[in-house]
């Protein structure tokens, strides 16, 4: 299952039957999981955790050292969930100790070929991020988001459950939950209706996700005030989701 011209350390931890291509160097410290597939000319840096049918393109680079200029060598980690698929040369990149030590992965995610992952950052699970996405350091993105090909997000930012940027989007706010966005710089182009049905939402949550939505970009209400109508207007999930999503921003919501 290990290709002859591949370079595995002994101190690496896979799983039998993980199949590993020609060319491919697997540090010390790495675990992946059962079923997984590692293509030719990858680099594999630990530690790094790669859960059950990681499925991984030529050229990519995982769990290498950060970019971060404070990074002295710390001993932080690249912890990825199952069934991930990193395709071509994409690099996805260990924490630091200045903040989490940890880049944390959900599973089930799709990263598209050159997709950068900053230090730090934490997806969630069932996540797209297209062609040449980027995340910088310590980025949150939520479960279902989908970030288009070129999109780019600013370090700290974080990119909400269901939300998706258009193309060539630059993302340098906080993106609420189930908004659809792009542009540059990104503006709110209404709810991802095509996701969200998709998705199996029912009609009175998307009703409802509208009503909240009109409420904080429509109706020239204080973001306070915005909140405080929608909770006590709505008592689902999902509204809720969509109300906290805005809550949690430090550095304001796209506009």
């Amino acid at each position: 299952m290990i290709h002859p011209t591949a370079i595995v350390d002994p101190e690496a931890r896979l799983a039998e039957d993980v199949e590993v291509g020609p060319f491919t160097v697997i540090g010390p410290d790495v675990e992946i999981g059962p079923g997984s597939r590692i293509g030719p000319h990858v680099v594999i840096k630990g530690p790094t955790v790669l859960g059950a049918r990681t499925r991984i393109f030529q050229f990519a680079s995982v769990g290498e050292d950060c970019q971060d200029k404070k990074y002295a060598g710390e001993p932080t980690r690249l912890v990825m969930g199952d069934d991930n698929v990193i395709r071509e040369c994409a690099t996805l990149h260990r924490g630091t100790a200045q903040d989490r030590g940890e880049t944390t992965i959900g599973a089930r995610n799709l990263f598209m070929a050159y997709v950068h992952v900053g230090h730090d950052c934490v997806i969630g699970n069932d996540c797209i991020l297209a062609n040449q996405a980027t995340l910088a350091g310590h980025v949150t993105v939520g479960d279902f988001a989908i970030l288009g090909g070129l999109a780019a997000v600013h370090q700290f930012c974080h990119f909400g459950t269901h939300a998706m940027a258009g193309g060539g989007s630059i993302i340098t706010k906080d993106t609420p939950a189930f908004v659809m966005i792009n542009g540059n710089p990104a503006q709110v182009h209404g709810l991802n209706l095509v996701g969200l049905k998709r998705r199996g939402f029912s009609k009175e949550a998307i009703r409802s996700l509208g009503e909240a939505y009109k409420l904080v970009y429509r109706q020239g209400l204080t973001v306070e005030q915005a909140l405080l109508e929608i909770r006590e207007r709505y008592r689902l999930a999902e509204t809720e989701t969509f109300a906290a999503s805005i809550e949690i921003s430090t550095r304001g919501i796209v506009r």
